[in-house]
């Protein structure tokens, strides 16, 4: 049985990664993976070209990713796809947030993806593909957005050092990197701190259904970082030349604005 596992999938980019996936890759079945059931079941219902499993866990605790391991054990299915959009961000500085959430966004940014990612890889063939949903903000430090800019560094680097160590496997890992996504939760979730205002504007913010046919193109192409909108791609150049103590204060001139 060759299927997808989505992580991520009861909104968002997850969910449109879901959509497209359904219309493009030859599967048996997606495996979509959300801590909201009925969510889940909602999307199953709007998608007819493949079977969708709806599979709630809460990849933040240990007993849901045992939950998934014994299924996976179970089914022993042929892991082609593999998209790792589960997350979620905080903006203000480090008054702002909670330790609640300090922590919640390294434990789903980091660790969930790292963990999924483990769990998959033994159903994972040549020719599979892992797509790790990382950001923008993984090119620079951010403050203002300082944990979870940290949180998506850390994935870029784990995606890019993986990609090599499964190479001799034949499996492919890419990094995506959106900037900013306008019609998706992140915004409005991310912005539910003391300072609702850290961030003040959202200029040349990106659509979900773009940004995922764009990283779905270069995960065919097996490319190491998907930079899936012009913005994001100026970034990551510009990251690479000019000293991260300008980037910041850029940074701190624009979220201002």
């Amino acid at each position: 049985m060759q299927i997808a596992i989505v992580t991520g999938a009861s909104s968002g980019l997850g969910r449109e990664f879901v959509r497209q996936i359904s219309e493009t890759e030859p599967l048996d079945e997606i495996w979509v993976i959300a801590r909201r059931e009925t969510r889940l079941q909602q999307l199953a219902a709007e998608i007819s070209s493949v079977q969708v499993r709806p599979v709630a866990l809460d990849l933040t605790h240990q007993k849901s990713l045992q939950q998934l391991q014994a299924l996976l054990q179970r089914e022993k299915p042929d892991i082609r796809i593999l998209v790792n959009a589960a997350g979620f961000g905080k903006m203000g500085s480090y008054a702002d947030i909670s330790r609640c959430d300090c922590d919640g966004m390294i434990d789903l940014n980091c660790r969930a993806a790292v963990d999924m990612t483990m769990l998959a890889l033994p159903y994972m063939r040549k020719g599979a593909r892992i797509l790790e949903i990382c950001s923008t903000a993984g090119f620079q430090p951010l403050p203002g957005l300082g944990v979870y800019a940290a949180s998506k560094a850390f994935l870029l680097r784990y995606s890019r050092a993986l990609r090599w160590e499964l190479f001799p496997r034949g499996i492919h890992t890419t990094a995506v990197c959106p900037y900013w996504v306008k019609d998706t939760e992140f915004i409005p979730t991310a912005r539910k701190t003391k300072d609702a205002k850290a961030v003040r504007h959202f200029p040349l913010a990106s659509h979900a259904h773009s940004v995922v046919k764009l990283a779905l193109w270069d995960s065919q192409l097996d490319l190491a970082v998907s930079t899936p909108s012009p913005v994001s791609f100026v970034h990551r150049i510009t990251a690479k030349f000019i000293p991260h103590c300008v980037m910041i204060a850029i940074w701190e001139l624009l979220r201002r604005i």
